[in-house]
């Protein structure tokens, strides 16, 4: 443990806090991380913040939940609270949208974003999360925020079989509440083939408040089926070529059929009451996910040179509940197709003791057929159609094994064709509809070099320095730019991109041997950002306008004994705009986009071997950053005072022997009457809920 803390040291980003925090056994705190660069390299080399939640600290969250918006609000300072709810609507990274892949396949749907790109894989097959915080061109369009990169399990062993069995029950203080889990993963290695499978069953109860009363049926991860599979293949032709091909597949689809109470917001909570009242004619969740990767590899091209390639495709299709705003009412989905390739060289400049320098280069190439319609087969948006073609280099040079210099240009050059459709009628606040109007569609094209360069200092181990500037290019939301149209041609309407400039500085050390820190500031801006503001009929809209974010975050980690350990972080960020674009930034971006401050606490106990306790807290502090309309009285849209609140976790595990293992968390663990930040910043009768009540899962686990 000594070992890893010296080494933790030099590490300059959150993972101290993820990596550590939830093993006292923790043996490889430098753990390699392949998004920040396209590549593996040691996090002691990146001039920027990442987070790496490990394997174990995701079965450690697991016991407690099997959400992964939830697992990653508890373990990413400053991402956004959770919704408790199928939709990740406010969970954004830094104040923007992130970008969500798996092994580098994209899961987010930046054309029309649908706010389910969170939850589209089981944490049961993921081996680890890399989180690169900032805006990010790396893996192109949609990551203003940052990429939150889920990397799936693989074989780690020579034996021909091996794997873990789990099955849990979670379940609530009242009737109605049980739910049980199943997972399966098996990996081996068979000469010069080695496979993984891993297969997961979720089935969950009803939901209930801590008053034991049914949470509202909108996005309700109630009465839900789960299902996730994945199968990994990989050859090693010889020492220098390898190909692997993986399967992954998610399917969540809920079968609630419990009617709506509507409450009053901020006083009486909307909740769900009795059975057979729902409105849905198809189950709403995610019905499909599906990802398809081929990638091959040659660490030895030609002289210094090594080559990567990655062929990809994906199929997704999400559901949305019952809406009346809609003429005739109906349910909507978003569908999208992504077939890509990504080309990587790394050439070797130099390489001696005391520095080496390496160009990484190639090209992205992508194709996003992204559509929205109702499930009657009415079109809500055009079906959209981008391709995006985007060559990039990247440069690096390590001095001393101490400095670290990064920098790198990518040219986007993106097109979008845009089907000829009709709006849709929907609901005015005066309980009249709009016309449909038709809209010729057409072709948008986009161009832009944007770049990266970043530097770090490990001057010695209590005090490390990083800073970087960074960009994003994202053409996000243009369905629903689209959609609201009120212009019969596209080309009136404001759907330029969004080009975000980050700029961040940290430190990060080791003041003793039981002592970590890391603190991290930054600046974001655009010139033309992208929000959700309420129209005078009180329908959504997107503002295009300049905005400016900026922040600071920032952990401690404690290890007074091997058998303690203990901690937390801070976050906190503000966000302005300038509505009439001249310069004056004096409106504030609102509370969907700028989440309150948050605190993250945690403490880890091995009081025996065989025995783990753990602790986590979150702690949500207030939000009164607008003021409500002073005929009305309502809030607009995003700017409803959000309460602070305050949750604990319990978790545990038990080694009974090598191969079995039986665990208990506690989620909500003093059952905790509160609602959620999106039910107060949403400022709506119907969204405004309760959150879970106290919920225990009780896991047991045979490794062999």
């Amino acid at each position: 443990m000594k070992k890893a803390l010296l080494s933790a040291a030099c590490l300059g980003t959150t993972t101290v806090l993820a990596q550590v925090k939830d093993s006292l056994q923790t043996k490889n705190v430098d753990e390699v991380v392949m998004t920040a660069s396209r590549k593996k390299e040691n996090i002691k080399e990146v001039p920027s913040s990442i987070t790496v939640v490990g394997e174990k600290q995701i079965q450690s969250q697991l016991t407690v939940n099997s959400d992964i918006t939830s697992i990653l609000q508890y373990t990413v300072p400053s991402l956004g609270t959770n919704s408790g709810q199928t939709s990740n609507s406010g969970q954004t990274l830094r104040g923007r949208q992130v970008l969500v892949l798996i092994d580098g396949i994209p899961q987010s749907t930046p054309l029309r974003n649908g706010a389910r790109d969170l939850r589209t894989i089981d944490p049961s097959a993921i081996e680890r999360i890399e989180v690169i915080k900032g805006a990010s061109s790396i893996y192109g369009n949609g990551a203003d925020g940052g990429i939150i990169n889920y990397i799936t399990k693989r074989n780690k062993t020579d034996k021909k079989i091996s794997g873990t069995s789990q099955i849990g029950f979670t379940g609530q203080p009242y009737g109605g509440t049980l739910g049980v889990r199943a997972s399966q993963l098996l990996s081996g290695k068979i000469n010069k083939l080695d496979y993984t499978l891993s297969l997961a069953y979720e089935r969950t109860g009803y939901t209930k408040d801590g008053d034991g009363v049914l949470i509202s049926p909108t996005y309700s991860i109630a009465k839900m089926d789960n299902y996730n599979g994945l199968l990994k293949i990989g050859y090693d032709i010889n020492e220098n070529q390898r190909i692997e091909a993986s399967y992954i597949g998610y399917s969540s689809r809920s079968d609630l059929n419990v009617g709506l109470k509507t409450g009053k917001y901020s006083i009486t909570p909307t909740s769900g009451e009795g059975i057979g009242k729902g409105l849905e004619t198809t189950p709403q969740g995610t019905p499909k996910n599906h990802n398809i990767r081929v990638s091959y590899d040659n660490k030895n091209l030609f002289a210094g040179t090594s080559l990567n390639i990655n062929l990809y495709y994906q199929d997704f299709k999400t559901v949305y509940g019952y809406s009346d705003t809609f003429f005739n009412g109906g349910q909507s989905n978003v569908i999208s197709q992504k077939k890509g390739a990504r080309f990587n060289l790394d050439t070797q400049l130099w390489n001696s003791p005391n520095s080496q320098g390496e160009i990484i280069y190639g090209a992205d190439i992508l194709n996003d057929e992204t559509v929205q319609k109702l499930e009657d087969g009415r079109f809500w948006t055009p079906d959209m159609s981008m391709t995006n073609i985007a060559p990039f280099v990247l440069a690096k040079i390590d001095l001393f094994k101490k400095f670290t210099i990064k920098g790198g240009l990518r040219y986007e050059n993106i097109k979008v064709n845009v089907d000829d459709f009709n709006t849709l009628s929907t609901l005015k606040s005066d309980g009249t509809f709009t016309q449909s109007i038709p809209v010729t569609g057409g072709k948008l094209s986009y161009n832009a070099l944007v770049g990266n360069i970043g530097v770090r200092y490990n001057i010695e181990p209590y005090i490390n320095l990083f800073g970087s500037f960074s960009q994003a290019y994202s053409i996000n939301e243009l369905g629903r730019i689209l959609r609201t149209s009120t212009s019969e041609t596209i080309k009136s309407l404001e759907t330029k991109p969004i080009i975000v400039n980050n700029y961040e500085l940290g430190a990060t050390g080791q003041l003793s041997s039981w002592l970590n820190y890391e603190l991290t500031s930054y600046v974001s801006t655009s010139k033309l950002g992208a929000s959700f503001v309420q129209s005078p009929d009180r329908a959504l809209m997107i503002q295009r306008s300049p905005e400016i974010v900026y922040g600071v975050e920032g952990f401690l980690h404690f290890t007074p004994a091997k058998w303690i350990q203990f901690g937390g972080s801070y976050s906190w960020m503000e966000g302005i705009t300038s509505v009439k674009d001249d310069g004056d930034y004096s409106a504030k971006i609102n509370n969907s986009r700028i989440s309150a401050p948050k605190v993250l606490a945690y403490v880890q106990a091995r009081p025996i071997p065989t025995l783990s306790i753990g602790l986590d807290m979150l702690h949500s502090f207030q939000q009164n950053r607008f003021e409500p309309n002073a005929k009305t009285g309502l809030y607009a849209y995003g700017e409803g005072y959000v309460p602070e609140y305050t949750v604990f976790n319990f978790k545990s595990s038990y080694e009974v022997n090598n191969n079995w293992r039986v665990s208990l968390g506690i989620e909500n663990l003093f059952n905790k009457v509160y609602q959620p930040a999106i039910s107060w910043w949403t400022a709506r009768d119907s969204d405004f809920t309760n959150a879970l009540g106290l919920r225990g899962t009780f896991m047991i686990e045979y490794k062999f």
